[in-house]
């Protein structure tokens, strides 16, 4: 059985000499969906003193506009509140689903990556014509982890933990329905939640360095964790191709 240095040995191993196209591929998953972060929002602030429009994406104000609410613009963005609405709507499903049909190329970037062979950056889009599937299956592990963590927040985590080879299964498995690779997620981490808790606890070090660089050691560590994640899924499976031995020195 391995453990949290062995796989982070693994990670290591595996982007030795690949790790500008691994950062890339990392970014360019974040910024569509498939790494958590904030996707493009359109928020709508009325008050009595006027209305402002603001489109933000990934967590940065990119364009603001806005008036009083006797100014063009500001009785504008009054009348057309409930199509701004409907728009913010539109954009947050659409994210949705590149999200989650991202958030499987990844997983199966992150496989080629640590089964050494030659990782492709069109990994990313592999699965358009299964974007039901994705899209399903990223909308239920939401909707379970929030009404478990209605419950307690603990059942929540554990929850989480529970559907997180969910992505990974599907980029193997893509004829699986939704329900049927959470389920597959849930019998495969029965026994191994707190090994892959530990295994993400153990790069905090490198969390907190990325922090005080502004996030901008996020573009390595990234690529380090999912690859992590990616040798992890390949233990649990047992499906692991290489048995070479890894130093698990840092």
């Amino acid at each position: 059985m391995k453990y949290a240095s062995d796989f982070r040995a693994i990670a290591r191993d595996a982007l030795r000499g690949k790790w500008m196209i691994a950062v890339i591929v990392g970014l360019v998953a974040a910024l569509l969906g498939g790494g958590g972060s904030d996707g493009p929002q359109v928020k709508l602030n009325i008050s009595e003193t006027g209305a402002n429009l603001d489109f933000a994406f990934a967590g940065q104000t990119v364009y603001s506009t806005g008036g009083g609410l006797h100014s063009g613009i500001g009785a504008f963005l009054v009348g057309s509140a409930v199509y701004i609405a409907l728009a913010a709507i539109v954009i947050a499903v659409i994210y949705f689903v590149l999200g989650s049909i991202i958030q499987v190329g990844y997983a199966r970037f992150n496989l080629e990556l640590v089964d050494r062979h030659d990782p492709s950056f069109d990994s990313l889009f592999a699965y358009f014509s299964y974007w039901k599937t994705t899209a399903v299956a990223r909308l239920l592990q939401s909707l379970y982890v929030l009404l478990w963590t209605l419950l307690l927040i603990i059942p929540g985590i554990i929850a989480g933990y529970s559907y997180a080879m969910t992505e990974y299964i599907l980029a193997e498995h893509p004829e699986l329905t939704a329900s049927e690779a959470i389920d597959r997620s849930k019998q495969m981490m029965s026994g191994n939640r707190w090994r892959l808790f530990c295994m993400q606890f153990s790069f905090i070090g490198w969390d907190i360095l990325s922090a005080l660089t502004l996030g901008i050691g996020s573009l390595w560590v990234r690529p380090y964790k999912q690859a992590a994640t990616a040798a992890f899924y390949r233990e649990v499976s047992g499906t692991e191709q290489f048995s070479n031995a890894y130093t698990s020195a840092e």
